[in-house]
């Protein structure tokens, strides 16, 4: 093969690419020096994997132990709204939305309540005046 040859393994770019990594690994320094810093950094790297997995850990057992206590104050913060809102039951919107004033023939206002609900008139109960 020559270099003109246009299928030439040596004209494709994966296979320069290959070239220069294995010029690049010609390069490494070989002896005590560099086989030292290959097994420094894997060790550098397992601590790290070790000392982020037992952080992920002491954080995930701090969240169990919080859900009861969090547990409890949102059960409390639900009973005082409870109750805040059973307070205001009087002067709610819905009180308001449903209460209303009526005229009819000779009293002058007449208050009347009204219940949300289904209701059925009953043929026999119906007051025909």
């Amino acid at each position: 093969m020559s270099m003109t040859d246009p299928n030439d393994p040596r004209r494709n770019a994966a296979w320069q690419a290959a070239q220069q990594w294995r010029a690049r690994a010609r390069q490494t320094p070989r002896g005590p020096l560099g086989g030292l810093k290959l097994i420094l950094t894997w060790l550098l790297f397992g601590m790290l994997l070790i000392v982020g997995t037992v952080l992920g850990l002491f954080f995930l057992l701090i969240g169990w132990a919080m859900l009861p206590i969090m547990r409890y104050r949102m059960k409390k913060r639900l009973e005082q709204m409870r109750a805040e809102q059973a307070d205001d039951v009087g002067s709610g919107f819905h009180y308001r939305e449903t209460h209303y004033r009526t005229r009819t023939g000779g009293e002058p206002h007449r208050e009347q309540q009204v219940l949300e609900g289904d209701y059925e008139v009953k043929p026999g109960d119906r007051d025909d005046r």
